[in-house]
């Protein structure tokens, strides 16, 4: 007989209710699972891509770095024009390390004598000196990260300085021509050879005559006598005769000797490149070289002896020698 006044409270079995708790675990731990998966792959994804990012910058600032440098190392090659000589070539052209790493560079063509290079001959310059190349870098670094008004004026900069070395240049060979126009005027009949064939060596006047007395001179006195001339004057034999040698000759530096028709020899010393060799005969007024100041020498110049003999202590009075030869000097 049913009870009265009451329902059965129908029970749940151990499988229902494991089930709705699996169930609903099931649920609450699947969801922080997949979330604890995607938030590690995120942490571990991250790292990579900051380092990749890093190492990718740190290639490119290196590229840009090294591509000024690359640049300014590349050589260039210089043909040697009449007048030069390596300490001019070298500060002209900015070479690092002086005219001594030019001559290093080219020592095959130059050879055992650096004073002595001629015209015509190919130098290798090297890479700009590194102090005057660095010297637009900070403005131009500073520049890149603000605008575009400082980088005009970086650019601006080198056209400036190009500008005003060129104004230095063009003052400096305005003098050159000035000090040459007036060698020309001290003395205009050694510009063509006299009825005799004999000639001046240069257009300069005497800055030191012969005999003069002084210690800086090893015998005592001076053996020659010092003709004005710019480093690169035309030089001339003063007659007719055979070239006893040219080259190298220690306190005289660049230098030739030519023994003329009477046995009597003329010598011109200090020499910044030469035009003859041994064994060559030349007319009177013939170029033999150009001068400079090469050896034991104080600045451009031409010492000119005349000799009894082609040997050092043979000297007489070489302006006398001329005179008698028919120069006017």
């Amino acid at each position: 007989m049913p009870a009265k006044g009451k329902h059965r409270r129908q029970k749940s079995t151990l499988i229902t209710r494991g089930l709705v708790a699996a169930g609903t675990g099931g649920a609450v731990v699947a969801l922080p699972l997949i979330g604890a998966t995607g938030a590690h792959a995120a942490e571990q994804a991250a790292p990579a891509a900051v380092s990749g990012t890093v190492a990718a910058a740190a290639q490119v600032q290196a590229q840009v770095q090294a591509a000024p440098a690359a640049k300014a190392a590349a050589p260039t090659t210089y043909s040697v024009v009449a007048g030069d000589y390596l300490s001019k070539i070298a500060a002209d052209h900015d070479v690092a390390g002086g005219w001594k790493q030019l001559y290093a560079d080219n020592r095959q063509v130059v050879g055992e004598n650096p004073s002595l290079i001629l015209p015509g001959m190919k130098l290798t310059l090297g890479a700009k000196n590194p102090a005057r190349a660095a010297a637009p870098k900070p403005a131009a670094k500073a520049a890149a990260p603000k605008s575009a008004a400082p980088k005009a004026a970086v650019k601006a900069a080198p056209k400036a300085k190009v500008e005003v070395k060129a104004e230095v240049k063009a003052e400096a060979t305005e003098q050159t021509r000035a000090s040459r126009s007036a060698e020309r005027a001290a003395a205009p009949a050694a510009a063509a050879p006299a009825a005799t064939g004999w000639v001046a060596p240069v257009s300069g006047g005497v800055s030191t005559p012969y005999r003069a007395s002084g210690s800086m001179w090893s015998s005592g006195y001076h053996t020659g006598a010092d003709f004005i001339a710019s480093s690169g004057t035309t030089v001339r034999a003063v007659g007719a005769g055979t070239v006893v040698s040219a080259g190298w000759s220690g306190a005289y530096g660049n230098e030739v000797v030519i023994k003329h028709a009477d046995g009597n020899y003329s010598q011109y010393a200090h020499l910044s490149s030469l035009a003859v060799s041994a064994g060559q005969s030349v007319s009177g007024g013939q170029q033999i070289g150009l001068s400079g100041s090469t050896g034991n020498s104080t600045g451009p110049h031409l010492h000119f002896e005349i000799r009894t003999s082609p040997s050092y202590g043979a000297d007489i009075d070489p302006l006398a020698y001329l005179r008698q030869h028919g120069v006017s000097i």
